[in-house]
């Protein structure tokens, strides 16, 4: 399937699967900035999703070694979008309070005191042991595009019996 894509920075990078067989195809930061005590990364591509799919946006698994969390879990790129493709990654940890203070936090990162930098060549980055954050030129989330059915709801009285029924959390064992 062939799908629009276009480069609105010029370091931006086509989405590109990582292994043969892979679901997604991982997007790379080209930009950062900071809003709301969030790190945004920009990809710097804009997408034209096909009518009738969807585009979505997940956590790479290196997130895992990482104190930061997407804000929003998994975005959700609608075929009538066509806006830079950005992810908003939260601080967690002792980095969650520190980022509540917007310019306090954006003095804490430019010194380098939670290891968030604009780039893997910035001074701190450098010399720190370990990166609490993806920076510009990483990989930093992934997108799958589905197709998706249009529902229509039909309400009724009663809904059919199941074994499972109303058991919700946990009901189906550890």
């Amino acid at each position: 399937m062939n799908v629009k894509i276009k480069k609105v920075h010029a370091d931006a990078k086509i989405p590109t699967y990582g292994k043969p067989g892979d679901a997604g195809m991982d997007l790379t930061c080209v930009t950062v900035s900071y809003a709301d005590g969030c790190i945004v990364y920009d990809t710097g591509i804009q997408i034209e999703i096909p009518e009738g799919y969807v585009g979505l946006l997940f956590p790479r698994s290196s997130l895992s070694k990482l104190d930061i969390m997407l804000t929003n879990h998994v975005g959700v790129i609608d075929s009538g979008y066509r806006g830079n493709i950005m992810f908003k990654y939260k601080p967690t940890k002792e980095h969650y309070d520190a980022a509540k203070n917007l310019i306090n936090f954006k003095i804490d990162i430019d010194s380098g005191k939670f290891n968030y930098h604009a780039t893997k060549e910035h001074e701190y980055y450098k010399y720190s042991n370990s990166s609490t954050c993806y920076a510009v030129g990483d990989r930093i989330g992934q997108i799958i595009i589905l197709p998706y059915p249009q529902i229509t709801f039909e309400e009724t009285e009663e809904l059919s019996v199941t074994e499972r029924g109303t058991g919700g959390y946990g009901s189906t064992g550890k």
